[in-house]
């Protein structure tokens, strides 16, 4: 099936960048067009069926948010994503309203971008793939997705994740209020789960038991692992507002623990020791790289001495009984390796007694 993408932004780099980023989707079957105006746009798209349209927010003439109208007039079933500069709250509460899909601060994070097109356009998902199951998983994940939805409509909340320790989506229910930056938010959050499970360990943890909250921005977030390979995000208004925390923590652990019944069940074990290892195999990796790699059975060999002092050692040892006389020993040892320092820094014995530093000096 044929579809169509068109571009409208007045600075041709702008064109350039997200053209050329597209590309790298390899898309087939899809058409991209370019405007620099909201008004050529529209002349655009009275020619062509349009499937996708990326605009800038402020555009010359006629806004993004009027060019999204016009061309919906046509084609009602466009998705819209929008890029802008503006960075106010309000600007950007007008654009979802209005029915965009995703909205993009410039520099436009590429990833989260092309991610938001291949689910707007219904392809197959390369920046941010499902997992592929054999039809027995799938099944027992229908049911935990059954149970995210039963949650999310009791505790009122947008959006119900289940994760991966991949940072996958394995089970879903809702969307959040703005899914533009929904990659690099699940690759953030697995990054603490990864970090809770180090905590974890330094603190003699047997299992995991921590939960985040995240308050006062588009949603109010908790987060809490399941299992060492999973963890459960939830999106919604005033989760984490003082008179409903501790009501919503509550029902997210109740959530966590029937969660981690079904996980078991699947074959999920929850072993906090294997998970551990595999979180930190990254910090292995760079230890690696490291000057120096020594197995835990090798021990770092001693620097053997210089011939010189090898000598100078067992000369001393075979004159201990015949002299008390230390100073004697290193007076000779001085002879032998050099009457001068190396240490241009460090005086000899005989001029610190003359300089009166130590006792028996002049």
């Amino acid at each position: 099936m044929d579809r169509s993408i068109l571009i409208v932004d007045d600075h041709r780099d702008i064109l350039r960048l997200i053209h050329s980023a597209l590309d790298t989707l390899k898309l087939k079957k899809i058409k991209i067009f370019e405007a620099p105006s909201g008004e050529e746009a529209l002349l655009e798209s009275t020619r062509s069926k349009i499937d996708l349209l990326i605009a800038d927010y402020m555009l010359p003439g006629i806004s993004g948010v009027e060019l999204m109208h016009k061309i919906r007039v046509r084609h009602p079933e466009v998705k819209i994503i929008f890029i802008t500069g503006v960075t106010e709250r309000k600007v950007r509460e007008e654009m979802l309203n209005a029915g965009a899909m995703a909205i993009f601060d410039k520099p436009i994070p590429l990833t989260d971008f092309l991610d938001v097109v291949e689910r707007g356009l219904g392809l197959q998902q390369t920046i941010f793939p499902s997992e592929k199951l054999d039809g027995k998983m799938e099944g027992r994940y229908a049911r935990i997705s059954d149970l995210l939805a039963n949650f999310r409509q009791d505790i009122k909340a947008n959006a119900v994740f289940l994760l991966n320790d991949r940072g996958l989506v394995r089970a879903r229910t809702g969307n959040l209020h703005d899914s533009s930056m929904e990659v690099s938010l699940i690759a953030n959050l697995m990054a603490i789960h990864s970090a809770s499970l180090k905590v974890a360990r330094h603190n003699h943890q047997e299992t995991i038991d921590s939960y985040h909250v995240f308050s006062g921005g588009d949603h109010d977030l908790l987060f809490i692992p399941v299992t060492p390979q999973y963890a459960l995000l939830v999106a919604g208004d005033k989760l984490a507002a003082e008179e409903r925390i501790l009501e919503s923590v509550s029902a997210l652990l109740a959530l966590r623990n029937q969660l981690e019944r079904s996980l078991k069940a699947m074959g999920v074990t929850g072993e906090l020791n294997q998970a551990i290892e595999s979180a930190m195999s990254a910090s292995r990796i760079a230890s690696a790289a490291g000057p120096v790699s020594v197995k835990p059975a090798e021990k770092l060999a001693e620097a053997a001495p210089s011939p010189e002092m090898e000598a100078l050692l067992k000369s001393a040892a075979d004159k201990k009984e015949e002299s008390g006389d230390t100073d004697d020993f290193w007076n000779q040892a001085a002879e032998k390796l050099g009457s001068k320092p190396v240490n241009s820094d460090v005086i000899s014995l005989e001029d610190a007694r003359k300089l009166g530093i130590i006792p028996g000096g002049n």
